[in-house]
């Protein structure tokens, strides 16, 4: 006997949320982009999402000239995660801006450009080719070794955070907002945050990958050719959902950007309620390319469901101040229900 299994497709609800968002200057339609480093430039994914339905595309972190990247093997998969070592691989700024950003711009795509730079001046220079471009905002990758100060991280340290903060806000268009992209590997994150926004950011994305490693236990050496590499996925959620609380906390009208291991509506609220006004989904992207459309729907609604009309109402709520629950006062001995049955069945025995 042959049996036949129709898979039942879930009903979507029709619902009517207001999903625009505010970031900086900037109202934006739609709160799900996608993240840095996971979509190039945008091209890829257009078979599989209408980019102009989502909030926008950040593109992958551009530098000044064409790189290589690391050597291979560069990637590895992690228990809900993965790891990747590609070393910012990329065309450089010149044929980025004209092949890349003007089909963006083409198909009236929102373009979160990206820059990443080995120096306080390279950042600047970057910024500065953007005048007069068809770009959104600025995302700024300050996660990158800083070789004028012998690696250090730009995002580890307060004053090289703000150093390039500041040149990137000199040399960029005037109302072009500014978001500084922030690495979870620090003790103290609202710090760092602090300085960049006192020195000129418009917002901050939370957060880069984490470091990591693997070690390859047949060859009994690190897997990766670069020796670490950046953890993403849902594995790293709980870390960035606790920083995006913690600087939301600190400074409550600072837009945010949410990143890390978003894949499904229910992650993205989490991140809202949270404090961000926006999410940015990364590596989900590798097994569900889809997924930035699917969300966003999932996230609309997540938040009819919850009684909600807009994404704003949503953002931050997690920090209101717990509903205290007053019990009511027991009901007096002798006043209670069982004693009026009893009462009720001796009268009728009574009778």
């Amino acid at each position: 006997m042959s049996v036949t299994i129709r898979r039942q497709e879930r009903q979507i609800k029709h619902v009517n949320v207001d999903m625009s968002t505010k970031l900086g200057n900037l109202t934006i339609a739609d709160p799900v982009f996608t993240a840095s480093g996971c979509a190039a430039s945008g091209q890829e994914l257009a078979a599989f999402n209408d980019l102009t339905a989502i909030g926008g595309v950040v593109t992958k972190s551009i530098q000044l000239n064409a790189r290589a990247g690391r050597a291979t093997p560069r990637m590895a998969e992690t228990p809900s995660g993965m790891l990747n070592s590609i070393g910012l691989q990329g065309p450089g700024i010149d044929i980025f801006l004209n092949r890349d950003l003007p089909w963006l711009a083409e198909h009236e795509v929102t373009a979160v450009v990206s820059i990443a730079g080995q120096s306080v001046e390279e950042y600047s220079k970057l910024a500065g080719k953007l005048r007069g471009k068809p770009a959104s905002m600025i995302e700024v990758n300050i996660s990158c070794p800083n070789v004028e100060d012998r690696g250090q991280v730009f995002a580890c340290d307060k004053s090289a955070a703000a150093s390039v903060i500041q040149a990137v806000k000199r040399a960029a268009p005037a109302s072009m907002p500014i978001f500084a992209k922030l690495s979870p590997d620090v003790t103290d994150i609202v710090s760092i945050a602090s300085a960049c926004m006192d020195s000129g950011a418009t917002g901050l994305s939370l957060i880069n990958t984490t470091l990591g490693m693997v070690i390859d236990t047949t060859t009994m050496r690190p897997l990766l050719a670069g020796v670490t590499g950046g953890l993403s996925g849902p594995a790293i959620r709980p870390l960035a959902l606790r920083c995006v609380w913690q600087v939301h906390q600190a400074m409550p009208d600072v837009p945010l950007f949410g990143i890390g291991g978003i894949r499904t509506g229910l992650d993205a609220l989490q991140f809202i309620l949270a404090g961000a006004s926006a999410v940015q989904i990364g590596t989900v992207l590798f097994n569900d390319p889809g997924a930035p459309q699917r969300i966003s729907r999932e996230l609309s609604e997540a938040l009819a469901e919850r009684g909600m009309d807009s994404v704003q109402q949503a953002i931050g709520l997690g920090h209101r101040p717990p509903e205290v629950i007053v019990p009511e006062l027991p009901e007096p001995p002798g006043d209670t229900r069982e004693d009026e049955l009893y009462e009720s069945a001796v009268a009728d025995d009574e009778d």
